[in-house]
């Protein structure tokens, strides 16, 4: 992948967290309504962050690489 599609997907990521942090806490906001939904909303989160950690580093190991070319 190019420095240029990690650094979109990246971008990608991180607004699709922010979504999903903003669905999180508008659940809390209405508990204890819907409090069913919790663990899944929160596993959603929960994924995103994740695959956002995970696209930071290969982003940020791409840089590093590209640097030193």
């Amino acid at each position: 992948m190019s420095l240029e599609e990690l650094e979109a997907r990246v971008k990608k990521l991180s607004l699709r967290a922010t979504d999903a942090k903003m669905n999180l806490h508008d659940l809390a906001e209405e508990l204890p309504v819907d409090y069913e939904k919790i663990p899944e909303v929160a596993e959603t989160t929960f994924q995103v962050y994740a695959e956002l950690t995970a696209a930071r580093k290969e982003l940020k190991a791409a840089r590093k690489a590209a640097a030193e070319a």
